[in-house]
């Protein structure tokens, strides 16, 4: 008998993988469709705040849209203030002498972000960089009191949409910059900012800006992602950490896949694949294929798709049973000189679903 297990642990090593199936490669045309993603860079001018996540219309867009039935940047619109007023004051320390060089040469920046712990259900995935993110599912920021890594992720926790954190001390005007005064003396200000993406030391790329001569910079950049697998009602779930399913046909040579859908306009959410998963099997029941039975989604497959490091969406994949771990093996590929790359990546299995295929010989 042909042997077939359904997916009980953590991603394993292989020593040797299968070649990768180009139906379950990156729909590019599908990515090239897809509205381009907001990506965020938090700017001193924005006041502390947190981003509503509104799950209700996030959903009615993942549902939209059925696949077929088988047998941009967002601009930031800046606060303008009077010249040489004052801005808020910052809780970190400020070097001597206060200079952009000396902030980011100072070695207290540097020893608190080395010496952080990591927090209880988080992994550490950048450490002591000079840029902030600029990613996908921005979820806003606050300001903290001292470097606590452990009071951002508490902060995190309270976010709904807050996947991940990304702490670090960036030097800000004590007052506007202007003609009058253009390069005033400094405030460092300790920023703890939500993210509702994976973060990461490819996209911890924002160094910063110039505000008439006074040079914005930032040190100590530390990021951090939720390590626990997100619940979904009526799904077991299991972390594939980078690598996305590459699945063969199944025992009796039938393909499993059931296509692809991109989300580009909210926050990655676990739950949008599987409102879709449940919208797909819908669509199918009521709209049959002329002959067999419809294709069900009893598993899906979920991550963020970068390029170059560079958030280009939600990625959700739907398959007819379930694939173990051993198959996790599509860890991206190229499109010409872009590198695609697969990151936190989550496979969900109907809980409800029944083994009832026969591979006997």
């Amino acid at each position: 008998m042909k042997s077939r297990t359904l997916i009980t642990g953590t991603l394993v090593s292989l020593i040797s993988a299968s070649p990768l199936q180009p139906r379950q490669l990156i729909n590019f045309a599908l990515l090239d469709a897809a509205p381009e993603p907001s990506i965020h860079s938090d700017i001193i001018e924005e006041a502390p705040h947190t981003v509503a996540y509104d799950r209700p219309a996030a959903t009615n867009a993942a549902v939209a849209t059925p696949l077929p039935v088988e047998a941009s940047k967002r601009d930031i619109e800046v606060r303008t203030d009077d010249s040489c007023s004052p801005l808020p004051r910052g809780a970190g320390p400020v070097p001597v002498p206060d200079t952009d060089v000396a902030f980011l040469v100072y070695g207290d920046f540097k020893s608190a972000a080395e010496g952080a712990p990591t927090p209880t259900g988080y992994y550490q995935t950048f450490k002591n960089l000079k840029g902030s993110n600029s990613a996908y599912g921005y979820s806003g920021y606050s300001t903290l009191d001292s470097y606590d890594t452990a009071e951002c992720a508490r902060r995190c926790n309270n976010v709904d949409s807050c996947s991940g954190f990304n702490i670090y001390f960036e030097r800000d005007p004590a007052i506007v910059p202007s003609a009058a005064c253009p390069n005033p003396d400094s405030t460092t200000v300790i920023k703890c900012v939500y993210w509702g993406d994976y973060i990461s030391a490819a996209n911890a790329n924002n160094e910063g800006q110039w505000r008439n001569d006074f040079h914005v910079v930032i040190a100590g950049s530390n990021g951090y992602v939720k390590s626990g697998i997100p619940s979904v009602p009526g799904f077991d779930g299991v972390s594939l950490g980078n690598a996305a399913i590459n699945a063969p046909l199944n025992c009796l040579g039938k393909d499993t896949y059931m296509g692809s859908k991109i989300f580009t306009t909210s926050f990655y959410d676990t739950g949008l694949c599987a409102a879709a998963c449940a919208s797909q099997n819908e669509y199918n029941t009521a709209h049959p294929p002329s002959t067999g039975s419809p294709k069900i989604c009893q598993f899906f497959v979920t991550y963020m798709a970068h390029r170059n490091g560079s958030p280009e969406g939600q990625v959700c994949v739907m398959y007819t049973q379930p694939w173990d771990s051993s198959y996790a093996t599509n860890d991206g590929q190229w499109r010409g000189n872009d590198h695609y790359t697969n990151n936190y990546v989550f496979a969900y299995t109907n809980t409800s679903y029944v083994d009832t295929i026969d591979c006997s010989e």
